[in-house]
């Protein structure tokens, strides 16, 4: 994948040390940071190709010389696509470890998530910890993932790492125009003649100016989301060949700008939500999750109140959802604390002084019982962690009057989402609803 170009004036080639100064300059003031060697640095490489920077392919040529060089104006096109990411470092999203391993695509050298891992897992063995760094890689797709990795820790062996959820959204971005690029490579190199004409070289430079190695490998468009999955059983429609790859096909159906990774669907009732990345997948995850218990975290501000109708919406994908104007038991078990239950909260006094109030300790939400036996099921809110050693239970609430509660907030927050609910379409609905599925893999992450 290499051809002989002369510059010209516009998109000239330049050197692969002058890519990383130019990369490096034009995203210093960037949100997410950048690598200063993001095209001489592994996992880098340039007879692969091309490089990846963010969720652009930079194509790499090899010049008259032997030297590899890529198309300037497409490492500025990559930074300012970089610089215009906005980045809030208090959104995190869990990469591992888990328990069990998480699906990756094989078919992608980045395969990022493993990448982290892995090095992370070599840095905490102290005796790989010790040798020198030599051959490491310090980025991938040209961010330097290093400088915003956050670590927690439970007790003294459980560690956690943690992204900014912009980071892992551009991180599967970069997974999936790889896939598309090497796909389409694939392709034309099946169809390409044993030789090839000079004036076909000529041809490869594309319609935009911009120059890429030969052959040209364009990437298939995403296309939106149009509710075409809906009323489907996820345990039907996740075992039809080909499944996936249509998946990959669509965006986000959430935030409608990552590429789709997995189907989400309702663990209570079975049906498929729609497509979602793996940032959005992530979203809806308590911090902590037992088989009746749950950690509110921050995250559900988003959730329930400055993204509300969207996410009201992709929860009422679910028909038996939707039919009973209610949410699955967890995501309703956390409305009833996050909302129901914010006034009973108590607070403290800033210890910096601050005349604000800070609320207490930690919501923490359990339940007896299921949503097949509502009259028997209780939901229990209490706090945990409080500042003061007080460990304190706010409410207890039964399932029928938090999910009356719930109808009522519902139409006032998202009247639209209400609209299309209602007791009146059970007919499509089985007659026998699955229970709530514990909690059996990825701590926790397997209920939603």
């Amino acid at each position: 994948m290499s051809e002989r170009f002369i510059p010209g004036r516009r998109g000239g080639l330049i050197t692969l040390g002058a890519a990383d100064a130019l990369w490096a300059g034009l995203t210093t003031d960037s949100a997410v940071p950048a690598a200063s060697a993001a095209f001489t640095c592994s996992p880098a490489n340039a007879r692969a190709g091309y490089v990846l920077l963010g969720g652009r392919v930079v194509a790499t040529v090899k010049a008259s010389g032997g030297q590899w060089s890529v198309p300037e104006i497409e490492v500025r096109r990559a930074a300012a696509e970089l610089n215009a990411v906005e980045m809030d470092r208090q959104d995190l999203v869990r990469i591992g470890p888990f328990r069990s391993a998480q699906k990756q695509n094989e078919k992608t050298p980045l395969r990022w998530r493993q990448r982290i891992t892995r090095e992370l897992q070599e840095l905490g063995d102290p005796e790989r910890a010790a040798q020198p760094e030599g051959g490491r890689p310090h980025h991938l797709a040209g961010i330097d993932w290093r400088r915003i990795l956050v670590e927690q820790s439970r007790g003294h062996t459980a560690r956690t790492w943690w992204l900014p959820r912009a980071v892992v959204r551009l991180l599967d971005a970069a997974e999936h125009t790889e896939t598309q690029w090497l796909q389409a490579a694939r392709t034309r190199q099946k169809s390409a003649t044993v030789t090839e004409s000079p004036s076909h070289h000529r041809q490869a430079r594309a319609a935009d100016g911009r120059q890429t190695t030969s052959p040209h490998c364009p990437t298939t468009p995403l296309r939106p989301y149009n509710e075409e999955l809906q009323g489907h059983l996820y345990s039907v429609l996740s075992r039809k060949p080909g499944t996936s790859r249509k998946v990959a096909g669509w965006t986000c159906a959430i935030c409608r700008t990552a590429p789709a990774a997995v189907l989400d669907h309702c663990h209570e009732h079975g049906y498929v939500r729609a497509p979602v990345c793996h940032s959005c997948n992530t979203q809806e995850r308590p911090d902590h999750l037992y088989s009746n218990d749950i950690r509110v975290a921050n995250h559900y501000t988003r959730l329930f109140h400055t993204h509300a109708a969207d996410w009201l919406h992709h929860w009422h994908r679910c028909p038996g959802c939707r039919t009973r104007t209610t949410l699955p038991l967890p995501h309703l078990a956390a409305w009833t604390a996050h909302i129901a239950c914010r006034s009973l909260r108590p607070t403290h006094r800033d210890p910096r002084g601050s005349r604000a109030r800070k609320p207490c300790g930690a919501l923490r939400v359990s339940w007896t019982g299921s949503h097949n036996a509502p009259g028997s099921c209780l939901l229990t809110v209490a706090v945990d962690l409080c500042p003061s050693g007080e460990h304190r239970v706010l409410a207890q609430v039964p399932y029928r009057e938090a999910a009356e509660r719930f109808g009522t907030w519902l139409a006032e927050t998202a009247p639209a989402v209400a609209a299309e609910a209602g007791p009146d379409r059970l007919d499509g609905l089985p007659t026998r609803f699955r229970p709530v599925i514990a909690d059996t893999s990825s701590e926790g992450l397997a209920l939603f």
